[in-house]
């Protein structure tokens, strides 16, 4: 088990952060002693509406991060089409893409966490596919290799796809992951009326309670199948995916994928260990059926087991809560670790990110938790 219980989730929940949404949060934060330089966006075709940010909410950098993963804090939710609720319905699952033609992540990838959009960039979907930072190591700026970011732009909507933003990010010669929450609800997604839909006409059995006070607006999903809630939320999940896959990117993570650590008084559901790992296995074979390289969000207690069907991990904080040692599976496997500290100063974790002991891709972000284009240190 984790030695965090329950899991946490900052401010800014890994999670998040995600949050993609009508508005852009314009905040960010530069974490101490951080040096960055921005560059260019690389221009891409499409005119995006401005919006008007709203009003970031406060935030206590130094009160403990509440329970669980984090994402971007989410801007209000998109009207919803009354006519708009059919379940989408996948049809053949696409043949299994040839392991060769499966993006695998080089042990040593650079890496950009970036859930949040910055409205400088319209034309990459908020995404700042230019930045250029000095690592922790010192000498001149450098490039990621990788760039984490949403399924959808985050500037003015949240159901235009990502896809201008991964063409960028593509010219540059790196990799796009695609941000897909597949424990939570979130009530901000596009398809949020389908889940509430069967919820509702399901006995009210697949929303729990709230992820927590900072992210009342989604909900626990419950991934037992005794009325089909599994079964239901990986037809979901496929549908998110393929339109991964036809954005362009190169891999996928899955978040919140560690419910049955939190236990019922969190989730609201008595989620045990083998469901979690079956949940967990088949979100890889739908990542990899489409072609998508895929990532394992946290879920420490289960790396063991999971370790031969994910490409990578990624994880948040593992510095600060002393349990970076449960991840060496992957890098044991030659299969990189994405990680990402908050609170920790780069100089006292980045020595042991970049050391032979763990050999971590890790990067520092902002204080607060929110996943902007800056701050951004990495390691090396």
């Amino acid at each position: 088990m984790s030695k965090f219980s329950p899991p946490r989730r900052t401010p800014l929940r890994l999670g998040v952060l995600v949050g993609v949404a009508a508005t852009t949060i314009v905040a960010s934060a530069l974490a101490a002693g951080a040096t960055s330089t921005t560059g260019t966006g690389v221009a891409a075709t499409g005119a995006v509406t401005a919006v008007t940010p709203t009003v970031k909410p406060t935030v206590t950098p130094t009160a403990k991060p509440d329970d669980g993963h984090r994402r971007y804090r989410p801007k209000p939710k998109p009207t919803k089409s009354p006519t708009a609720k059919p379940v989408p319905s996948p049809t053949a699952s696409p043949t299994a893409a040839p392991k060769g033609d499966i993006w695998r992540p080089a042990l040593r990838s650079r890496w950009q966490y970036q859930l949040e959009a910055n409205s400088a960039y319209p034309a990459t979907g908020g995404v700042n596919v230019g930045i250029c930072s000095v690592p922790q190591t010192g000498g001149a700026c450098v490039r990621p290799d990788v760039y984490d970011i949403d399924l959808y732009t985050n500037v003015g909507n949240n159901t235009t796809l990502n896809t201008e933003a991964v063409k960028a990010v593509h010219a540059r010669g790196a990799k796009a992951i695609c941000y897909v929450d597949a424990g939570s609800i979130e009530d901000f997604r596009p398809d949020y009326q389908q889940f509430l839909d069967w919820h509702n006409s399901h006995g009210k059995s697949l929303l729990g309670k709230p992820f927590s006070t900072t992210f009342p607006n989604e909900r626990w999903a419950n991934i037992n199948n005794d009325k089909g809630q599994r079964d239901f939320l990986l037809q979901m999940m496929e549908a998110r995916v393929a339109k991964c896959a036809s954005a362009g990117f190169d891999g996928v993570e899955f978040d919140v994928v560690h419910a049955h650590e939190e236990g019922a008084s969190v989730t609201g559901w008595n989620i045990s260990p083998a469901t979690q790992l079956t949940y967990n296995r088949a979100l890889a074979d739908i990542a990899h059926r489409y072609g998508l390289a895929v990532g394992l969000k946290n879920d420490l207690s289960q790396i063991a087991d999971l370790v031969a069907d994910f490409d990578f991990a990624i994880n948040e904080e593992c510095f600060q809560h002393d349990e970076c040692g449960e991840l060496k599976p992957f890098v044991t496997a030659g299969k990189p670790v994405f990680q990402v500290e908050y609170l920790t100063a780069p100089n006292t974790f980045c020595p042991k990110a970049n050391s032979t002991t763990f050999d971590f891709n890790a990067i520092k972000k902002s204080k607060d938790y929110d996943l902007n284009d800056l701050p951004y240190t990495p390691c090396r």
